[in-house]
Parts: structure tokens; sequence; C-alpha cells
């Protein structure tokens, strides 16, 4: 008998998965997208750049602004200079309120090149410059939901649940508001994606590494290609990311680079302004987790970098697994999440590509445990952002042990397929690239 057919599975497994048929899980996504979408509708509705309770509208956007009006200006060697960004975010302030701007501290931690797709945006007032970014970043997600979707052909014939899914899904909600970058983000591992599909793992090393313009994204996927043996994609990223390095080195100089490195490397001088008391509530990766669960900074350390290590151990068997791309794919992605030390929840926009590829491998696996436990990891992983703050009082970000779980899952998969000797059945010769 097969262990993992579906009438072994635990009865709760079995209720569960029972409740999440596709009718419901529409539903309660047209729910969650008008309540999301209606909220943010209804705070941003007051005129002016202050929402209706009295934050401001797209505010990590203003860093990104203040950078490019330093460059524009020649000022490039101040932009990790904390007094002249404040002074800098402190006049685009003044331009749009209509009394005396607030004091805001946002530390500029982005590699000096990021302020350089910033500029063209300096040149507009804030206010443009802001929903023009926001505009422009919806294009961009959709645009990759988009792509991913096309792969994925189980799912050819559910578009209208894709699409809704899409605009629920709660990271996009928090990208938005606040006018982050997270959707360059997403362009990577989506390119990262087509390019592996397309049997081209040097360039899918490439894209990878882009990503160090946000380094944290950048730490995981090397050290899971290195243990997994994945020469060709990780040459591909150490040239990505030196050129990049050697590029803004060369752009911006010997002593803004140092200006940057110093600011990354001396923590204290910045954490209090970049992470504030309740950050750690917004926050879903190794390090947070045990942060909000212990009170002790070394044992939260030894902690984060023991379940880190073993994260990219557990990845790198998979990645080097016969498992199909779509797993293995989402797994070098898990990782990536969970060891990322400063993850905020509109950076889980990277997992839109893993949520479409297990839904698409669910469809086409036979009913089976394996795939019912799939499918409510996937559900928990698409859902469970939305009651971080709730880890305020809990103290457990419920969240983080559902990646986790769910990469575990993967991992035992892998050495099922691999006990089997035989491929899973989504591979191809696509997804032959380690």
């Amino acid at each position: 008998m097969n262990p993992n057919a579906r009438g072994t599975e635990p009865a709760w497994l079995a209720e569960a998965v029972a409740w999440l048929t596709p009718r419901r899980i529409r539903s309660q996504a047209i729910v969650l997208a008008a309540c999301l979408w209606g909220a943010c509708a209804l705070d941003f509705a007051t005129p002016g750049m202050l929402d209706r309770a009295g934050n401001i509208k797209f505010q990590d956007f203003l860093p990104l602004y203040a950078s490019g009006r330093l460059i524009a200006h020649g000022r490039a060697g101040e932009l990790y200079n904390q007094q002249t960004v404040t002074d800098g975010i402190g006049a685009v302030l003044h331009s749009i309120l209509d009394r005396k701007p607030l004091r805001v501290l946002l530390p500029n931690l982005y590699w000096p090149q990021v302020g350089l797709l910033f500029v063209p945006f300096s040149r507009l007032p804030f206010a443009a410059a802001a929903w023009i970014w926001a505009a422009i970043s919806l294009l961009g997600y959709f645009g990759c939901v988009y792509l991913m979707w096309r792969t994925c052909s189980s799912l050819q014939s559910q578009p209208r649940i894709v699409a809704v899914s899409a605009i629920a899904f709660p990271p996009l909600y928090h990208f938005f508001v606040r006018g982050q970058i997270s959707a360059l983000l997403l362009a990577c591992f989506t390119a990262a994606f087509l390019t592996l599909r397309s049997d081209r793992p040097v360039l899918a090393g490439i894209a990878f590494g882009l990503l160090i313009f946000k380094p944290q994204f950048a730490i995981a996927i090397p050290l899971v290609l290195l243990l997994a043996h994945g020469w060709k994609m990780l040459a591909g990223f150490v040239v990505s990311a030196g050129a990049q390095i050697g590029l803004t080195w060369a752009y911006f100089g010997s002593a803004v680079m140092r200006s940057y490195f110093d600011t990354l490397f001396h923590v204290p001088r910045w954490i209090g302004a970049a992470e504030l008391s309740l950050a750690d509530i917004q926050m879903h990766s190794l390090r947070s987790f045990w942060a909000l669960l212990l009170p002790w900074p070394k044992v939260v350390l030894a902690l984060y970098l023991l379940t880190s290590l073993f994260t990219v151990t557990v990845a790198a068997f998979v990645w080097k697994s016969n498992s199909s791309l779509a797993l293995r794919f989402s797994a070098l992605t898990l990782a990536a999440v969970l060891v990322n030390p400063h993850l905020f929840v509109y950076d889980l926009l990277v997992l839109a590509p893993v949520l479409l590829l297990l839904v698409d491998w669910i469809l086409a696996s036979p009913p089976n445990q394996n795939s019912d436990v799939v499918r409510l990891l996937a559900y928990l992983v698409f859902v469970l952002p939305l009651f971080g703050p709730l880890s305020r009082w809990t103290h457990v970000q419920l969240s983080v042990p559902v990646f986790a779980a769910l990469l575990w899952f993967l991992w035992r998969h892998s050495i099922d397929v691999h006990a089997q000797g035989r491929d899973d059945q989504l591979a191809s010769s696509e997804a032959r690239v380690v």
C-alpha cells in the first residue's frame, strides 16, 4: 500500500483539505481583497500626503526619493550621513505638509546604485513621484504574476481565482502603502525561475546576483548553491553581484562605498530608527522569530545562526535532488526568506511565485497525503502574514514555523523521490540544471 495514499492520512488533514474548496478559497480571496483595499482607499482618501491616521503616505519612499535628490544635486558623498538624509526628508515633508513637518528618522540602508534609479523621480514633486512609483510597482507585480501563471499548465483554467488571489495577497497591500521596492525583488526571482525553466542556469545566477542591492536577500542563495554544487548558477551569481559592486564602486568612488559599508556593519547606529519597538511583529524570518520568542540577544543570535545553517542545508539537499523544478525553486526561495535577517512583511511578495508553483503542482498531482499537506501549508503561507500583529502578545510569529514546515516537507518529498529512483512527475529536461 502506498504510504502517501489519502486513506492513510490523519482525519484532521482530510477535513482541513476538504474545507479548502476552490469556491471557498475564491470567496475568501474576494472578501480579503475588499477588506484590504477598501481600508487602503479609506485611509488614503484624505487630501494631502497624510493618511487618516496621520502617517505619511508611502513613507518608505521618502529615503529613496531623498537619495535620488542628493545624487541629482551632486551630493552622493552624503548618502549615508544620517543628519543629511534626515534634513533631506525634512525638506521634502516641509514642501508637502501645511504644518510644521514631523521629524522622521529613516536611514538609507540601500546600496548607492539604488538611489540612481530614483534620480528621475526626484525631479518631480514627492506626491507625484510616489504615486508614479506605486503604479509602476503594481504593474511590475502583476506582470511577474502573469509570467509565472503562464508557466503553470494546471492553473491555466483558473485565471479568475489566480487574479483575485494576487490582488488579495497580504504582502501586496503592505508593499503598496509603504511605497517599497519589493517588486524589484520579485522581478529577480521571476527572472531566475524563467531562465531556469529554459535551462539557462548561468542567467538564473545572474538574476539572483542582482539581489545584492538588498544584500540580506543574497545570503542563503549562494550558500545553497555552494552546498548543492550548483556551479553554473553560482558562477552567474558571483559575476552578477561582483559586476554590480564593481560598477557601483567605479561610479560613486571609494568614499561613498566605505560610508555604505560603515553604515551596514554598525547596526547600533541606525537600528533604533529602522526598527521601531513594534518592528519585530511585522517581520517574518528566523531572526525575528527567535527575537520575539526569547529575551536574550546572544541566545537569539546563536539560535538564528544554527537554524539558518540547518535551513540552508535542507534547501541544498532539495535543490540537488530529482524533485521538479517547481519544488526545488520553492525550497530555494523559502530558504532565502527564512535566513534573511531583516525581512518585513512587504518583502514576502517574493513568495508569490512559490504559491503559484505549489498550487500548480498540487493540481497536477494525484490526490494523496503529500499534495494535501502542501495544499494546507500553501494556504497558511498565504494567510498567516495577516496575523503578524498578534505576535505582539503571543510572542510567536506563526508564519515562520509554517515556512519552515513547508521547506521540511519539500525535503521529505525529495527523499521519497530519491528512494523511488525516479524523477518527480513534473520534472523535465528543463529542470535538470544542477
